[in-house]
């Protein structure tokens, strides 16, 4: 015999003398983003802090006062653009927008990319397919994104007709579900 079947053998002859039974658990990891483990115990605003692919998307966060808001209960869907996203915005947008006079603005940018509930890949690749190739989705800003799927690949495509590619999806939190992106979606 092998030794993780004698291992196992032992474990479960010890469970059995102590009158309890062995139960398989299975667990699956919660994908790492940037390198960073996310922890499903940890909340939207602690695991994007974590992250070392959205320090924009923190300090935007920040600078608009949402923070409150995405460490509340929720449950939260968040299509997260990365640094590099931001970075493709014209030169000088972000540092505009994180000016305090320019709050409201960024506070429409933002909730642009967050919806109500928690809604995982797959459930919007299965309700696009469904819907003749598009799934709508209302943000919380009013704004609505379209779940496309290209190619095996999903898209968040904003009202502008940007299309955002989801590079990381499903990284669950405690409050909700995050979904990376390549591209900030701007609301119309």
């Amino acid at each position: 015999m092998t030794q993780s079947i004698l291992k196992a053998l032992c474990i479960s002859a010890v469970l059995a003398a102590s009158g309890l039974t062995a139960t398989t658990v299975y667990t699956f990891a919660n994908p790492a983003v940037g390198g960073a483990a996310m922890s499903t115990t940890k909340n939207i605003v602690e695991n994007a802090v974590n992250s070392p692919i959205h320090k924009t998307l923190v300090a935007a966060v920040k600078a608009a006062g949402l923070v409150d808001t995405l460490q509340s209960a929720g449950p939260f869907t968040v299509f997260a653009p990365t640094d590099s996203a931001f970075k493709k915005l014209p030169a000088g947008t972000v540092a505009t927008l994180v000016k305090p006079e320019n709050k409201d603005k960024l506070t429409k940018i933002l909730t642009a990319h967050v919806v109500s509930g928690k809604i995982s890949a797959k459930e919007m690749m299965t309700k696009a397919k469904a819907m003749g190739g598009k799934y709508e989705m209302k943000t919380v800003s009013g704004d609505t994104l379209t779940a496309e799927v290209k190619g095996g690949s999903l898209y968040i495509v904003d009202e502008s007709g940007g299309a955002a590619k989801v590079t990381i999806a499903d990284v669950n939190q405690s409050n909700g579900v995050i979904h990376v992106v390549n591209k900030v979606l701007l609301p119309k």
